[in-house]
């Protein structure tokens, strides 16, 4: 196994993320310590994972927690029955995906990501207790929870699907570094081999200006071909396109809708696929 077999093997991943055996994780260790190429990629990734729980993030409001545990200390003798609000505010599960092990050295990045999905349904819990006691209106009550709770769902089912993309080993991970003019663009291209489906996790770009969008274009055989428009709630997590054949990739701001062929004067990032 040559070394850009052994990155696309998805051993970075089951690293990082705490899944990889004590075997896998040692051998990976030495190799780091021997190999810049595999080094690199085991830093390009954990950045990658970084971002998506940075992004995924809910900051609580100043002294929030001192609110919520109160309020649970009061829940016994509210006029509220403990019990509504139970069975209202228990129906997400947390993914079991989020449960890694202390042994584990990826553990550190993991516990970011389920924290971020904890603060989120901490938070949840605790507005719906303070509401709860203060509101009369207990039809909208129950309907403000439910929304809260819809919204936590949806949060942590992005969260799990976007790893779960980036931990398949059918992925061929391509980078795509700033041109001239836009040194410190980057982005980072997922080729999954098994379907040619194509996905973009953008890292810095500057956001698009109105009546303008980002496109990504495919280079085969010399020519670019049209790899799909990017726009946020894709990012990472549904497929631009399906791209048979590619040398290298690329992305450039174009009208919105995209263009027919890119405006190089506006490329921003390029990748060889290796």
């Amino acid at each position: 196994m040559n070394t850009q077999e052994y990155i696309s093997s998805g051993i970075l991943e089951a690293y990082i993320l705490g899944t990889a055996t004590q075997e896998e994780a040692g051998i990976l260790e030495c190799v780091m310590t021997h190999n810049a190429q595999v080094r690199e990629a085991y830093e390009e990734t954990q950045k990658i994972l970084e971002n998506l729980a940075t992004a995924q993030a809910v900051k609580p409001a100043d002294g929030l927690k001192d609110k919520i545990w109160l309020k649970i200390s009061q829940s016994e003798r509210s006029e509220v029955s403990p019990s509504n609000v139970v069975e209202e505010t228990k129906t997400i599960p947390l993914p079991a995906e989020l449960a890694v092990s202390d042994s584990q050295s990826g553990r550190s990045l993991w516990t970011k990501l389920s924290a971020a999905a904890s603060i989120l349904l901490i938070v949840s819990l605790g507005a719906n207790l303070y509401w709860v006691s203060k509101s009369s209106d207990k039809d909208a009550q129950l309907m403000a929870m439910r929304n809260q709770q819809n919204d936590a769902e949806k949060k942590i089912k992005n969260i799990n699907d976007k790893l779960s993309l980036i931990a398949n080993p059918d992925l061929k991970k391509i980078v795509l570094a700033g041109v001239d003019t836009h040194p410190d663009s980057k982005a980072v291209v997922f080729w999954d081999t098994t379907n040619t489906k194509v996905y973009l996790n953008v890292q810095n770009l500057p956001e698009a200006p109105a009546g303008k969008q980002y496109q990504l274009w495919a280079i085969a055989d010399g020519k670019p071909v049209n790899a799909g428009m990017y726009s946020k709630d894709k990012d990472t997590r549904i497929a631009l396109a399906e791209i048979p054949s590619a040398q290298a990739f690329a992305i450039t701001l174009e009208k919105e809708g995209g263009s027919e062929a890119p405006t190089m004067e506006n490329m921003y990032v390029m990748g060889t696929v290796l």
